[in-house]
């Protein structure tokens, strides 16, 4: 197969990115159902033909920028043990854990899309995605008397969560800050706690 000449590559690279940059800003004013084809390529500066040459439709578009971002989220799950022979979660610093630098780069596009009429399963599949990451990669640091798949779910669910809540106050907090709560919930293990409830009775 004939491979694509690099400046023939950088140039596709950059009219694709030139695309994606046009629909995020426009879906920042509209909804996506009220955004054209030729909205973006205008704002993009290019003709119809380069977006045709792509993508058929604007949600292939959409589709794509969404693939990117969990490509992108998978190398950040990963990262803190992919060169690990043996992962420890309680050895591990939480400097360590990078999903939320990944969020944080693609803070834009989350909130976007977390509010946004185009993708009402985005939620769905970035839990599916980690779900399936912990049950592929962590299964032996889970413990033995509990359901792996209910506790892949959990752990998915609870980080998207966090996630959302830190979408929902407009990122105030750092990555890192983050990662360390997230480290601190990892690790806490309320066994023996002993609560009063503060309701009363009727």
């Amino acid at each position: 197969m004939t491979e694509i000449p690099n400046s023939m590559d950088r140039r596709i690279k950059k009219s694709k990115a030139a695309l994606k940059d046009a629909l995020i800003h426009l879906m920042q004013k509209q909804s996506f159902k009220e955004i054209s084809i030729t909205d973006i390529v205008q704002l993009a500066d290019l003709n119809r033909g380069t977006f045709y040459r792509h993508y058929q439709y604007k949600e292939d578009l959409f589709n794509e920028m969404i693939d990117d971002v969990i490509k992108d989220l998978v190398a950040s799950f990963r990262e803190p043990y992919q060169d690990m022979k043996l992962f420890r979660v309680s050895h591990m610093p939480s400097s360590a854990i990078k999903i939320f630098e990944h969020v944080h780069q693609h803070a834009q596009f989350y909130t976007l899309v977390v509010k946004s009429d185009a993708a009402s399963n985005f939620q769905q599949m970035i839990c599916e995605v980690l779900r399936n990451l912990a049950l592929q990669d962590l299964t032996e640091i889970f413990p033995s008397h509990i359901n792996q798949e209910l506790l892949a779910s959990y752990q998915s669910h609870a980080i998207f969560g966090m996630i959302l809540e830190w979408i929902r106050q407009e990122f105030k907090h750092s990555p890192a800050y983050m990662a360390d709560e997230l480290f601190k919930i990892i690790n806490f293990k309320p066994a023996n706690a002993v609560v009063q409830p503060s309701h009363k009775a009727p």
